[in-house]
């Protein structure tokens, strides 16, 4: 069956359908932070190290960035729809193996597969979006609705995680995905059409484990430089260095190869290829200070976890607010008018979160993750909008895995890095305190669990210290972000101009891509 045309209204099937696709996103978004708060109660109840701790939290992320470009191209190829439900049964399953681990490892384990299977769910619903919705109004509206819920979805997975955790066990935070799923297997036949190109790319096994390598060596050694054995750096800057080897591979392999995995000539476009480090870099700063203030909230501060969960949901609304405003916003400016605009918001967030303080410092810290979020909106709508017009329709599954891609590569890396630097901060400002066990000097939770042991003046002094080491560190990060944000607006100020006159690759293109209909 023929492509239908750019000009083709969607109507009520394809609204439906969108609501149904907006479920997977929302759902493969809050997994990644759902954890935040369920972290500490699992990793007691399973006796997780450090090291484990950090790949529980992040390695989903990871896994997500590593196998996302494969699985768009293989959506491409097999069928998006078809992708989609094979994605969602081994997320289910994996979900409800997550639930009842009984070791550290075997819970590692389930959310490395959760996160292959969630590399599956993400392009797949973006790519069949751009099927859906040819008229480019309704589809400037449907990826604004759906980033809505994506990016929603990272900010209320731990105000859902904090309900659940006041009533039910750690595991209860993975079991949400099961009925979702269902819901997505049972009427997903009646609403979601099919698409694929039998004759498009193969799957480059090659480029698909040199990109995973890639990931994966240079995640090892930040990890190990970070938490590890700071005096023996050797074998992590090893891996670093091996990482960065293997991804000059990946990238000579695409430069030689007839249909590569990843299609570098798309950097070509300046506007698509700001857009890419754009998401990155904003994925870095809305993680890593997400993922701060929640442990702010809870350690420093002295709230639940319920209790943080609700005070944080501000943050959920603030990314919804920006997102769905953004179509609105290009009735009166340009598009990169609105994303730099955006972007100057956050960095008045990220400002705001330099003033808090260890006392006192609640007002402050969720007004700025709230204006950080909010100025996030336009790109994360805009930019993703871009991307999938930048190329003909039987190519938008590997064009949403780069957005993807960039954006869970982003999140995960900002996790990392900003917990790192945070982590180093509180090191520093604790060397000198001397007397108490060393696991005090170097988490806040450590410090805690000392001052349990020491007499009330000790431990008193113990505990403002920390507390004031670990706020010290979230205002560093607040700057590294807000840095970020400004930079970010400049890129794209000055790749406005291109941005607007741009053209897709071609729009006659666009209409001999040859769908599978269902």
């Amino acid at each position: 069956m023929p492509n239908t045309m750019h000009s083709e209204v969607a109507g009520r099937r394809e609204w439906l359908g969108l609501t149904l696709l907006a479920l997977p996103a929302l759902l493969v978004a809050m997994d990644m932070t759902a954890l935040f708060l369920a972290l500490p109660r699992l990793s007691a109840d399973l006796g997780a190290t450090s090291i484990e701790q950090l790949w529980i939290s992040d390695g989903y992320g990871f896994m997500v960035a590593g196998f996302v470009i494969t699985m768009g191209t293989l959506g491409d190829r097999i069928g998006r729809r078809k992708l989609l439900f094979v994605g969602g049964t081994a997320f289910a399953l994996m979900s409800v193996v997550a639930a009842f681990s009984v070791s550290p490892l075997m819970l590692i384990v389930a959310r490395l597969l959760l996160g292959i299977a969630g590399a599956t769910l993400t392009p797949s619903t973006l790519a069949l979006i751009g099927n859906m919705f040819r008229d480019p109004a309704q589809r400037g509206r449907a990826i604004a609705i759906w980033a809505t819920c994506q990016f929603a979805g990272g900010a209320l997975g731990p105000v859902l995680a904090g309900a659940l955790l006041q009533h039910f066990w750690w595991g209860s935070v993975f079991l949400v995905a099961v009925p979702v799923m269902v819901a997505l297997l049972v009427a997903g036949p009646f609403l979601l059409p099919e698409f694929s190109n039998p004759t498009g790319n193969r799957v480059d096994l090659a480029s698909a484990g040199l990109s995973l390598a890639a990931v994966l060596l240079l995640v090892y050694g930040l990890k190990q430089l970070t938490v590890g054995d700071s005096h023996n750096p050797v074998v992590p800057l090893l891996s670093i260095a091996a990482g960065v080897v293997v991804a000059v591979a990946f990238v000579r392999r695409q430069l030689v190869l007839e249909t590569p995995l990843l299609d570098l000539r798309l950097f070509a476009n300046r506007a698509f290829t700001a857009v890419l480090i754009s998401l990155v870099f904003a994925g870095v700063a809305m993680a890593g200070t997400g993922l701060l203030v929640t442990q702010y909230l809870q350690s420093v501060l002295g709230f639940t976890p319920l209790e943080s969960a609700l005070l944080f949901a501000p943050m959920g609304i603030g990314v919804a607010v920006g997102t769905m405003l953004a179509p609105a916003l290009t009735r009166r400016m340009l598009p990169s008018t609105a994303i730099a605009g955006g972007l100057l918001i956050s960095v008045l967030g990220c400002v705001l979160l330099t003033q808090v303080s260890a006392t006192g410092g609640l007002p402050v810290a969720i007004a700025a993750v709230t204006v950080l979020a909010l100025g996030t909106g336009p790109l994360f709508a805009l930019g993703t909008g871009l991307v999938i017009g930048s190329v003909r329709p039987e190519r938008a599954g590997s064009a949403a895995a780069m957005s993807e891609t960039s954006n869970y590569f982003g999140g995960a890396f900002g996790i990392a890095l900003l917990g790192a630097i945070s982590a180093a901060v509180y090191r520093t400002q604790l060397a000198g305190f001397t007397g108490v066990p060393a696991a005090a000097r170097e988490t806040l939770a450590g410090a805690q669990a000392a001052s349990a042991h020491l007499p009330a003046a000790q431990a008193y002094q113990l505990l403002q210290t920390a507390k004031d080491a670990f706020t010290s560190g979230v205002t560093i990060c607040g700057i590294i972000a807000a840095v970020i944000f400004a930079a970010l607006a400049v890129v794209v100020v000055r790749t406005g101009q291109r941005a607007e006159t741009a053209a897709p690759e071609s729009e006659n293109a666009a209409q001999t891509a040859a769908p599978v209909a269902s």
